[in-house]
């Protein structure tokens, strides 16, 4: 088990463990602050969803960052195990979690959302499969920040309108016209 520091915000400093799970691949330091500094620090007022949470860190930065409901999805159950003990620490019911497939969720769920996180696993199709739900996911001007294993100008009708790599992370925010 490693841990990982929330960027900023209420919990800024902050540390996370992250269980030792093959592919889960916490977004890097350097990226969330890029992230953050494309969305605004001040996230008050929106709903966000991290679709396939793994260590929680985007949910965590944007609950930190003062979201005012933030759902994390996570399908493995050792993953979620942990996800569950970082949350129950800060002691904040702005904090949902489920564990569920990321497709089936997003197929079913009712609410909507201001902010999307997706960063799947890498090499098996995901974005492809979600992106037909997007729209009954999202509220009007919604964003999504996506990473994937290569660059991305659009889902769909959401463009890319900031991206950045890192290693071998290409990550993005997308918006529609």
């Amino acid at each position: 088990m490693s841990r990982i520091r929330i960027t900023g915000g209420e919990w800024r400093s902050r540390l996370i463990a992250v269980a030792d799970a093959h592919g889960l691949r916490p977004t890097p330091d350097r990226v969330r602050v890029t992230l953050f500094n494309w969305l605004g620090q001040d996230l008050s007022g929106l709903a966000c969803l991290d679709l396939f949470a793994g260590s929680g860190m985007l949910g965590f930065e944007a609950a930190s960052r003062g979201a005012a409901r933030v759902t994390l999805v996570e399908q493995d159950q050792g993953v979620f195990a942990s996800l569950r003990q970082n949350a129950q620490a800060f002691g904040c019911d702005r904090l949902e979690l489920i564990r569920s497939d990321a497709l089936i969720f997003a197929q079913a769920d009712k609410y909507r959302y201001d902010l999307i996180f997706l960063d799947p696993p890498y090499h098996q199709g995901w974005l492809e499969r979600i992106e037909p739900t997007l729209s009954q996911l999202t509220n009007p001007g919604a964003r999504l920040y996506v990473e994937a294993e290569h660059a991305i100008e659009s889902l769909g009708d959401w463009a890319s309108v900031r991206a950045g790599r890192a290693g071998q992370v290409y990550y993005h925010l997308l918006e529609r016209p």
